[in-house]
């Protein structure tokens, strides 16, 4: 099945307000559109020291004697988790100090200028919201800009022409890097999963890549508002720099909420829908969130890795068979991309429709 990929558009949201702009004004309370009653309670109680995310090195997993725990200590993370950090990553600190510098001026143009670069209503790539399907739709307290960056043939020439160059030049960097990244994790899971890594790296090795830059601006009323809502990855990877110290990424593990304390030079991995279907429900993507503060904006860039656009992937053929059926269906990348564009972000309501026992409820 081959695609028109010039033409190819993955989705588009409603149009909303810059909450950067909003908080600029000095307001007592939030509006009402972004006031969420439906949120869980934070997570827990001050005081209460909670569970910690994993923490794996990747320069350990290629030396002789501490491969294979670390690579246990991977395929834990990944089934148990669905959350590390990764340290000795490879992507150079000082690329990471620039692209930071870059991301927080691009956010700070004046107003004037990032409507240049605003969503259109055909496309949701740019400065604005995701997922926003209707008018009444709560809002996040939240900005960001998203934009595709792999393969090249799935770019929108005219968004990269208008970023500022340095920026430019740094995002091709950095996506760059994190693909080499994301790759070499993927070969490592292929392992830990006991797959063909031959057929992992023919599923990824041109795989959709996007980047979302995110910016939460102080919230006058944080515990009345949330700053992305709760959901699971839609991609096979994840790859998230928190460019601050401010906390208030939040994952679900074992029906409580836990803060995803930033480690210096760490970047944080998830896994995502479609590496749970990959993996044919060994691994799991996790529910996550971002919480606010009333004091300090916090600014991230999520890089979220995918398989080829014309790829069709399900469950690994190597890992099912007669005492290991599949458990998720099949489905070719560019369909399952635009009707997750199309739902509203609600947990992991996406991938429980891709279950073969949910097969009547199947999307589309």
């Amino acid at each position: 099945m081959e695609s028109n990929t010039e033409m190819v558009n993955f989705g588009r949201s409603i149009i909303v307000p810059s909450v950067l702009e909003l908080a600029k004004q000095p307001i007592p309370r939030i509006p009402l559109r972004y006031e969420r009653s439906d949120q869980d309670p934070p997570i827990v109680p001050s005081g209460e020291s909670g569970p910690s995310v994993p923490v794996v090195d990747l320069h350990r997993l290629t030396i002789g004697d501490t491969a294979a725990p670390e690579a246990d200590k991977l395929h834990s993370a990944c089934k148990e988790w669905g959350f590390f950090q990764i340290i000795n990553h490879g992507v150079p600190t000082s690329l990471l100090e620039e692209f930071r510098m870059e991301i927080e001026s691009f956010f700070n143009l004046p107003y004037d200028e990032k409507k240049l670069l605003w969503q259109d209503s055909q496309n949701h790539e740019g400065f604005g919201q995701l997922f926003v399907l209707s008018e009444e739709q709560k809002l996040d307290w939240s900005d960001m800009f998203y934009i595709t960056t792999l393969p090249l043939k799935l770019r929108k020439p005219h968004l990269f022409r208008k970023l500022p160059p340095k920026l430019r030049e740094t995002l091709e960097a950095y996506s760059t890097e994190v693909k080499k990244l994301a790759i070499v994790i993927l070969d490592h899971l292929a392992g830990a999963l006991k797959m063909d890594v031959e057929e992992m790296r023919e599923l990824f090795r041109d795989g959709v890549q996007s980047v979302r830059m995110n910016y939460y601006p102080p919230c006058p009323e944080p515990d009345k508002a949330i700053g992305i809502s709760a959901h699971s990855d839609a991609d096979a990877l994840t790859v998230l720099y928190q460019l601050n110290e401010a906390e208030g990424l939040q994952i679900r593990k074992d029906g409580r909420w836990v803060a995803v304390k930033p480690l210096p030079n760490a970047l944080v991995v998830n896994i995502g829908d479609i590496m749970e279907i990959v993996s044919n429900g060994v691994y799991k993507s996790i529910e996550h969130r971002v919480s606010l503060n009333c004091s300090k904006e916090r600014l991230s860039v999520a890089t979220f890795y995918s398989s080829n656009l014309n790829s069709e992937f399900g469950p690994a053929k190597s890992l099912v068979g007669p005492h290991n059926p599949a458990v998720f269906r099949r489905v070719m990348l560019e369909k399952y991309f635009k009707d997750f564009f199309a739902c509203k972000l609600e947990g992991k309501s996406y991938i429980e429709r891709m279950r073969i026992e949910n097969e009547g409820n199947r999307v589309g």
